[in-house]
């Protein structure tokens, strides 16, 4: 069976019991960091697996410790419910990884380590 969008109130409320979440140009969005970039890794691997068992996949970018999430259903032009369990699942998953929401947006995040003359 094809996923239902939601309603805006039914959206709202479920919004409410994930308040790192929010609702940007029509997708729920959240940033996390994360002590380093294996560790946002090691988080980004444990949403893929579960992402996977859904069958539905975020759209999300990591740069170094910090990873970028928009959930939507394409197929449904819209949110669902799939998009609030995968949220749900994520916000376990950073929890178990010590990943946190930033207060404000920074455009600016910890350079990767140096590397070492013949690494690559």
């Amino acid at each position: 069976m094809r996923a239902q969008k939601l309603d805006d109130a039914t959206i709202t409320a479920r919004l409410a019991a994930l308040p790192a979440w929010s609702l940007r140009e029509g997708k729920l969005r959240r940033e996390y960091r994360f002590a380093d970039f294996s560790a946002a890794f090691a988080f980004m691997t444990r949403c893929a697996l579960r992402a996977e068992q859904l069958d539905h996949h975020p759209e999300w970018c990591n740069v170094y410790n910090r990873v970028d999430i928009a959930l939507t259903t394409h197929d449904a032009h819209g949110i669902t419910a799939l998009d609030f369990t995968l949220a749900e699942a994520m916000e376990n998953f950073a929890r178990a990884s010590g990943g946190s929401a930033p207060r404000t947006w920074t455009a600016s995040f910890p350079p990767p380590p140096a590397r070492r003359r013949g690494q690559s």
